[in-house]
């Protein structure tokens, strides 16, 4: 997949991508390309290639869950809602909660969150640490901190049956070969929107030597 072009087509065969998922996506665009002129949410570079490299980037994680999948959805570092918004857009009836501790950008996804109509989604605005453990039945971050960081801060949050969705481009592999002190179901997917990019996918059992 390289154009936009095929990015949204891709998009459009995703089953939860109706006719209102579209325009809730492309409202969303309108928006980001509006709030980047303020504040630097994505590269200059990347937003003319936003349904690629943003959109189906983080809707492609849907992929790699249940169909049915229910619950909560908490999505880690969320930054500029990837893929918070997106999936929330997309799976506007399940709870999905964006965790970011930036100022500017806890308002912005407010903002969004409210114009796209989402009122399932919330943006819990503290540091991860701060954040009250509840169970997850999926767990996603995308850029947010190394695997081994980021399954340390986050594992309160997960039971063996949470999905974990880990986009890490090319490191993918390498991260969690490095990942020794857990148990896991680990796998590394092929991203369908860059050839070199893997996303980390599975489950968590627990810190080897102890019972989740």
């Amino acid at each position: 997949m390289e154009t936009e072009d095929e990015a949204r087509d891709w998009l459009r065969a995703l089953p939860e991508c109706d006719a209102k998922a579209e325009a809730r996506l492309e409202q969303l665009i309108g928006l980001l390309r509006e709030e980047n002129t303020r504040q630097n949410l994505v590269s200059s570079a990347s937003i003319e290639h936003v349904w690629l490299r943003h959109i189906v980037d983080s809707a492609q994680l849907l992929n790699h869950v249940p169909r049915e999948t229910s619950g909560l959805w908490v999505d880690l570092g969320t930054g500029a809602g990837f893929p918070g918004l997106v999936v929330a857009a997309l799976l506007p009836d399940l709870e999905v909660v964006m965790v970011e501790s930036r100022a500017r950008r806890i308002e912005w996804l407010e903002r969004a969150r409210i114009a796209m109509g989402l009122e399932r989604a919330s943006v819990a605005g503290v540091r991860l640490e701060m954040l009250d453990t509840r169970v997850a039945s999926v767990i996603s971050a995308r850029a947010f901190a190394p695997l081994d960081r980021l399954v340390a801060l986050s594992q309160r949050f997960s039971t063996s049956d949470t999905v974990w969705l880990l986009p890490k481009g090319r490191s993918a592999q390498q991260e969690l070969q490095d990942l020794r002190e857990w148990r896991h179901m680990f796998h590394v997917e092929q991203s369908v929107t860059d050839p070199h990019a893997g996303i980390i996918v599975g489950t968590l059992a627990g810190r080897k030597g102890k019972t989740k």
